[in-house]
């Protein structure tokens, strides 16, 4: 996020787009609430389903699912022509206008309706909100990633909110939604495979080389590794024979269930460590009993770049220990012993190799949290990114086309399936589906389909379905709701017993970031 939280409850307009977050980010979404209700701030919400934000936005812009670089394109067009754009900013603080402005002649309102179904006067409308707000902020989230265009499309709202002016500023920004309350502190610390912690590239001889001087490990791989795809495609194949799984459970989360349940049983040898037995803890050889936040210290980065302190409640039950600790263990005893007491000392560590981590300490944060880059010790934290410059200097617009997702519906399969969240569970159940309240709330999977489909398809409300795509099929009942457009249906994932994953593919990936196309593929509904 460039922005703060805070910031996207005082934007004059907020524009949410693949992202639900009164039920994935309760939090941010009350705030989104109170921003239209106690502000009177401008929503515009694109999604193909009605979202609960919807009944809030002054604009709703229902679009056809993997359309999402056309509409985003189309509404750069209106700004474009009407000369709508921030052109101080443009000129003093971006590069490639003139390419981009050029791309955009042939997204006018009536071409990108035709590949969106966004009716032209909403196209227009919306560019012109957009352009006429003081201080914008996009939210967005997986629903815009999760496509083999997601790249794209991150770039193409970069380039919107440039052409805008809504960078480096209070209140505006282009903000994504982290999925756990971890996962920016997990990428920030190296957890991808082309990036030491702090972002700071394998492939940079350089700095390969600072991390095997500090770790005295010699000759660190300056070689990107694999990502979760390419490892499953790779274990498939017996290139990879091992696999160590921490607090994730990809027998469930990830796209075509069939194909990861495949390549875990080829392995040699799985590890799971987690806090429960979950589907792919099941699946393992050996079982690692990780502990709760409830039994951590250490710190948490949140989704705008906050770092805050984890403290102990409770001791770990049972003979689970601390992540850090197993790992350390287990590195000792294989040749390379990590001598930490603890936590403290790993962060300390951390934040000497990390420069935007390196004027961060435990008791900086025993008040409040930071928000890096924080690189002094006197330095007070970043609230807003690129304020007067952008960290490559000029801010880069790219020319982006439009194109759609590798798997549309046909005669066989005449129906689009979506993927996500609701209010009541979280990612796969790990941990939601074991309390009873929330399983009173929400026991089951519901296939979500819009009444004019059920109608045809002969399925009434509550009935059992099945769902097939070309990789596998799920059991579930049906939810006849008009917040489902016709044509497509929503199936949250959470459900072990009709697991949507089943359903999505893994065989187009974006070409950058290698992540499938968990948000759009073809399936056919059939009445039990």
């Amino acid at each position: 996020m460039t922005n703060t939280i805070g910031d996207i409850e005082a934007a004059d307009l907020i524009l949410v787009t693949g992202s639900n977050p009164t039920e994935n980010h309760p939090v941010i979404g009350a705030a989104i609430k109170r921003a239209v209700t106690h502000r009177g701030a401008k929503l515009i919400v694109v999604d193909p389903r009605r979202i609960e934000l919807a009944d809030y936005a002054t604009l709703w812009l229902s679009q056809k699912p993997g359309t999402d670089v056309a509409w985003m394109n189309g509404l750069m067009h209106v700004i474009m022509k009407e000369g709508r754009f921030d052109e101080a900013f443009i000129r003093e603080r971006t590069e490639g206008f003139g390419e981009l402005k050029a791309s955009l002649e042939t997204y006018t309102p009536s071409y990108v309706s035709a590949i969106t179904g966004i009716p032209e006067n909403k196209i227009i409308e919306a560019a012109r909100l957009y352009a006429g707000a003081k201080a914008a902020s996009i939210v967005y989230a997986m629903g815009i990633t999760q496509h083999i265009n997601g790249t794209d499309a991150v770039k193409a709202l970069a380039n919107l909110t440039m052409l805008g002016g809504h960078v480096g500023i209070p209140r505006a920004g282009l903000n994504p939604l982290r999925g756990q309350n971890n996962v920016q502190g997990a990428c920030d610390m190296g957890g991808l495979p082309n990036v030491l912690p702090g972002y700071q590239a394998v492939t940079d001889k350089a700095l390969t080389g600072k991390f095997a001087e500090a770790w005295g490990v010699p000759g660190l791989s300056d070689q990107p590794g694999l990502t979760v795809v390419e490892i499953m495609r790779a274990a498939k194949k017996k290139d990879v024979r091992g696999l160590y799984i921490m607090g994730e459970n990809p027998a469930l989360s990830d796209a075509d269930t069939n194909h990861v349940l495949e390549s875990l049983q080829s392995l040699d040898f799985l590890v799971v460590q987690d806090l429960f037995l979950t589907e792919t803890a099941r699946l393992a050889h050996l079982v690692l009993p990780g502990i709760s936040f409830a039994e951590k210290e250490g710190t948490f980065t949140n989704t705008e770049r906050k770092v805050q302190r984890v403290r102990q409640a409770i001791q770990p039950i049972g003979k689970a220990r601390p992540d850090w600790e197993i790992i350390s263990e287990l590195s000792s005893r294989m040749g390379y012993p990590l001598k930490y007491e603890k936590a403290e000392d790993i962060f300390n560590e951390m934040r000497k190799l990390t420069p935007s981590y390196a004027g961060i300490t435990y008791e900086r944060l025993e008040e409040n949290g930071l928000q890096w880059p924080c690189p002094a010790l006197d330095h007070p934290g970043t609230p807003y990114l690129h304020k007067g410059k952008f960290s490559r200097g000029l801010g880069k617009f790219h020319v982006i086309e439009h194109t759609g997702p590798a798997e549309t519906p046909d005669a066989e399969f005449p129906l689009m399936l979506t993927t996500g969240r609701i209010l009541y569970h979280y990612h796969t159940c790990t941990m939601t589906g074991k309390t009873r309240g929330l399983n009173e709330l929400a026991p089951e999977c519901l296939v979500e389909i819009c009444p004019a489909d059920a109608e045809n398809l002969g399925i009434k409300d509550e009935e059992r379905v099945r769902v097939i795509s070309r990789r596998g099929e799920i059991l579930a009942k049906a939810k006849v709701s008009s917040r489902s457009p016709e044509g497509c249906i929503f199936i949250p994932f959470h459900f072990a017993e009709a697991a949507a994953n089943r359903l999505t593919h893994s065989f187009a990936l974006d070409p950058v970031s290698k992540i499938p196309e968990l948000k759009v593929c073809a399936v056919k509904v059939q009445k039990i």
